[in-house]
């Protein structure tokens, strides 16, 4: 468990403490990660990258809370994914007409575990994921994604709107009789 005394001994070079700092936020770096990136290699380069300016730069910043430290740790995890996305140009346009509108099964959504719920968003393109990510996992505005990832704030919002629509298609998709009943708005 990490409290503030583990935080401050770190700050101070505590070799052991920084131990338990890496240990514990590493694995929270790679969920996060996970979540941007879908390339094994780049999520292992973001969270080595993202771990070593957190020791490095944790020196230089004061922490009231725990909660504050780790909320300054997620967000270097995802800038350092945003500029894995930034140099792939992940913000491909697809067609509208290549997603359509279905109606959802409430059985297909009760059956969804966590595990299923990330696997769909993983398969999303990268600049969706990331959009969706920020946006609806982060809470950031489209204004501040607009920003953090260089594109307009309509890119921002068609890409999230797509990337809804396509979510919803593919949690369907996993439905075995969905072939046989859809319905196309």
């Amino acid at each position: 468990m990490v409290t503030l005394s583990v935080i401050h001994q770190a700050r101070q070079k505590d070799v052991c403490s920084q131990r338990v700092i890496f240990d514990v936020y590493g694995k929270v770096a790679h969920r996060i990660a996970r979540r941007y990136l879908s390339d094994k290699a780049k999520v292992d380069d973001a969270v080595a990258n993202a771990m070593f300016k957190v020791l490095v730069n944790m020196s230089t910043c004061q922490f009231e809370a725990v909660a504050a430290f780790e909320g300054w740790v997620k967000r270097i995890v995802v800038n350092e994914c945003l500029a894995i996305l930034k140099k792939e140009k992940p913000f491909e346009s697809f067609d509208q007409a290549d997603i359509e509108t279905v109606y959802i099964d409430e059985t297909i959504i009760e059956d969804l575990t966590a595990e299923k719920i990330l696997e769909v968003i993983y398969s999303l393109p990268p600049g969706y994921r990331a959009v969706f990510n920020l946006y609806e996992i982060e809470g950031y505005s489209h204004a501040e994604i607009a920003e953090m990832l260089g594109i307009s704030t309509g890119t921002s919002k068609s890409q999230l709107s797509k990337a809804k629509a396509l979510l919803q298609k593919k949690i369907i998709e996993l439905d075995p009789s969905y072939g046989k009943r859809r319905f196309v708005l």
